[in-house]
């Protein structure tokens, strides 16, 4: 018999659950291996430690085995395809980026509806057609290839942009003569977590690791170093110019300032805190220096005007502050406040010659414009209460533009005058989405500690408060992340069909500075899962919904956040959508990038308190026999290099094993597909179409209004 096909029927041995409407559900048997782990004293199993290998065919038979099953399920429901049809008749609009100068062009992105990938156009600062610089759709037969980024040197003449492959963090990059779009030189490989920052015509500066020597999806990556790439010269001559040996960073990022004669670098060990090297490039032979050194705060260089620097930071400032420095005197003592810190949290960005402050007041924006001495100029007029994104450009260009959307109102983009502060529309998209029969408002809420956390809810006007309404409670509660109002043509289907949608500002997040994410980190993680609980029983309690109504999802850190909340809470929910969760907390770190991510969470070697604490809420620790758990769609992609497929495969496998009612328990795996970037519209689609049928569903919902 042929090997692979053994080992497919071997893992197909069933164990059953009964689904009432449905016909017998039966999960595959997932063996149990007998790993065990010593944290401390401590002995932990972990007994399916075999399906970490993604390399493995049994795992690859597993992954091939469970997607049968949860494919089966979901064409049992009736209106699975329905929900299909409707999301593609409402993704089905033309969708167009704000547009940005480069050199002799102008260019934009474009989607005219349902294409798999938008399209990258330009016409001429002259005038003339518009014209197809660079389809994405073209890079692979399935959309499973996708545009990650484009960077253009200063005069516009060369273009460099990279692509993913299956989803994966691992990008290729490509170079082109952007008058013939003709490629120049060969396709550089294995770059990860890398922009891309020209230095005049010659090269350009990009980070990568050193290819691991085993699965390069799930082996760890964890020294960054900076190259400079010399066109014209295969990579293999490119020139490490940061890290390594010298300087062993997770995290290293290069740019150059507007007017390339500094190199910025900056450099990290977890996701939160950087130093700072800068390099003067006009000066031949000059080294590196650091400027900013330990990592006790979140600081980035936005601006310079010669050897003044101007510098957004955290440091003394947990809410932010833009302060300005002299690079000869880059001690944080002789830094001046150019916009100095407020009770909201501030992000700024550079055009037109301003300054704008885009301030979140419980995560809402509130924009203002200043000049370079911190003078403010206007606070501008936005066109209602929601998230405003943009207020960019080059110094020269007196109009720029700005995108303005809340969950109700779809994307629209808008032109800014920068000398009279005047706003107009540039390009309202043409959706078929009513926003007069919707509303969406925000309310405050008590966490279990007494803590007010905000959540914004959405839904059809005139909404009957009898507690049957399907709901969604989304989180993410993480890495100093910031949850604010935005249109999702997702969203938009849900609550079409009578769906309440509510987001929930947990702590971990950034909505309010430095103070909110430290509340929801390491030792304090249980708040983000209490604040979590809390807004799905304000939902409940105040007629929204109840328990057989309500769902939780969350992404990445939202879907530990799943994961963890009903492991504490098994009753909270009816159904859970965890999508590619971190939820084994004691070895995150040792896949990929992971170890990065400790600032968050600790890791299960820090200490004895530590491995307690992560083992106390793991999700992948703590499912327990006897438990009846809500019904469960757990997602990933067998390409995720970000958060492996591993974690998923876990938690999926602790369920299905112990699970105590006849809740269905099911992994969707999306094959070529990674965290979530660059993935297809169809893709997004069929996706979404399975979690909202699977929800419905097992609310008890037999068709749609």
């Amino acid at each position: 018999m042929n090997k692979k096909l053994s080992l497919i029927l071997t893992v197909i041995a069933m164990s059953s659950v009964h689904l009432g409407n449905t016909q017998e559900l039966k999960y595959p048997e997932t063996k149990k291996g007998q790993v065990v782990d010593q944290f401390f004293g401590e002995s932990v199993p972990d007994p399916y430690r075999w399906l970490e290998n993604d390399l493995a065919a049994d795992t690859k038979s597993w992954v091939v085995a469970q997607n049968k099953v949860t494919y089966d399920y979901l064409a049992q429901i009736p209106y699975r395809d329905q929900l299909k049809q409707q999301l593609t008749d409402i993704w089905n609009y033309e969708k167009v980026g704000t547009p940005f100068i480069e050199g002799a062009y102008t260019y934009f992105y474009k989607n005219d509806g349902l294409q798999q990938h938008a399209v990258l156009y330009r016409k001429s600062n002259k005038g003339g057609k518009e014209e197809v610089f660079l389809d994405p759709n073209t890079f692979s037969k399935d959309g499973s290839t996708s545009l990650s980024d484009v960077s253009f040197s200063k005069d516009g003449s060369l273009m460099a942009y990279s692509i993913s492959e299956g989803g994966s963090d691992w990008r290729k990059v490509i170079i082109l003569n952007t008058a013939d779009k003709k490629q120049i030189g060969k396709t550089l490989i294995d770059i990860k977590f890398s922009g891309i920052a020209w230095k005049g015509n010659t090269g350009f500066y990009y980070s990568s690791y050193d290819k691991p020597k085993g699965s390069e999806l799930s082996e760890k990556t964890d020294q960054h170093k900076v190259y400079f790439h010399q066109l014209g010269t295969a990579q293999a001559k490119d020139k490490m110019i940061f890290g390594g040996a010298a300087v062993q960073r997770r995290y290293i990022g290069a740019n150059l300032t507007d007017d390339e004669r500094f190199l910025i670098i900056s450099a990290a060990n977890t996701t939160t805190g950087n130093e700072l090297y800068v390099q003067d490039l006009s000066k031949p032979g000059s080294k590196i220096i650091n400027i900013l050194s330990g990592f006790d705060s979140n600081t980035s260089i936005i601006d310079n005007d010669g050897d003044t620097f101007y510098v957004q930071t955290n440091l003394n400032a947990p809410n932010n502050k833009l302060v300005k420095m002299n690079i000869r005197q880059p001690e944080s003592k002789n830094w001046i406040d150019v916009i100095p810190q407020t009770e909201n949290v501030l992000e700024v960005s550079t055009g037109g010659g301003y300054l704008f402050a885009n301030y979140l007041k419980d995560a809402i924006s509130v924009i203002e414009q200043y000049d370079y001495t911190g003078k403010k100029i206007r606070e501008i007029k936005l066109p209602g209460v929601g998230t405003a994104a943009g207020f960019s450009g080059k110094k020269k260009e007196k109009t720029i533009y700005y995108v303005f959307s809340n969950y109700i109102t779809p994307s629209t983009s808008f032109t800014f005058n920068v000398d009279n502060g005047q706003s107009e529309v540039y390009i309202k998209p043409k959706v078929k989405f009513n926003s007069d029969e919707f509303e969406s408002k925000q309310v405050f809420y008590t966490s279990k500690d007494g803590t007010k956390v905000p959540m914004i809810i959405t839904h059809k006007k005139g909404l009957k408060l009898d507690g049957k309404n399907p709901t969604i409670v989304y989180g993410y509660g993480g890495f100093n992340i910031s949850l604010t109002p935005g249109f999702s043509v997702s969203t938009a289907n849900w609550i079409q069909n009578g769906g309440v949608y509510a987001v929930a500002n947990l702590r971990g997040g950034g909505e309010y500075g430095q103070k909110w994410h430290d509340g929801g980190r390491q030792f304090n993680k249980l708040n983000v899962f209490n604040d979590f609980i809390a807004a799905a029983k304000y939902l409940q309690s105040n007629g929204y919904t109840s328990p057989d109504y309500t769902a939780l999802s969350g992404g990445s850190n939202g879907g530990l956040l799943v994961g963890a909340t009903i492991t504490l809470d098994p009753t909270i929910a009816k159904v859970a959508l965890p999508a590619v969760g971190v939820l084994d907390m004691l070895r995150y770190h040792t896949f990929t990038a992971g170890a990065g991510w400790g600032y968050d969470y600790g890791t299960a070697n820090d200490s004895k308190e530590m491995f307690d604490y992560l083992k106390g809420y793991s999700p992948v620790h703590n499912v327990k026999e006897g438990v009846c758990y809500p019904a469960t769609l757990v997602t990933t992609g067998d390409h995720d290099d970000r958060v492996v497929p591993a974690h998923s495969y876990k938690f999926v496998s602790e369920l299905q094993a112990k699970q105590k009612c006849d809740r269905p328990v099911l992994i969707r795996i999306e094959t070529k597909a990674g965290h979530g970037a660059g993935r297809s519209t169809e893709v997004v689609i069929n996706e979404t179409a399975d979690k909202y049928a699977f929800t419905l569903w097992n609310m008890g919902i037999k068709a749609l209004k």
